[in-house]
């Protein structure tokens, strides 16, 4: 059984350095379009956004354990 669960852990070490030496051909062909501002953009309001629901939603839950009290 540890010579299966090694064979699996190299083999997934071994394909995982293959990938990482491709080039990402849409983040290249966004990137010289000036595009990639654009999804860093909309990937920031969408962490804020969630940041900020996730801050109210911590204030009404507190809200209603004191109130619970």
């Amino acid at each position: 059984m540890k010579k299966i669960t090694l064979s699996i852990a190299l083999l997934i070490l071994s394909t995982l350095s293959t990938f990482a030496q491709d080039d990402v051909e849409m983040a290249t062909g966004l990137r010289s379009e000036g595009k990639i501002y654009v999804v860093v953009l909309v990937m920031l309001v969408i962490f804020l956004g969630l940041g900020f629901f996730l801050f109210l939603l911590d204030r009404r839950i507190s809200k209603l354990e004191k109130k619970n009290k």
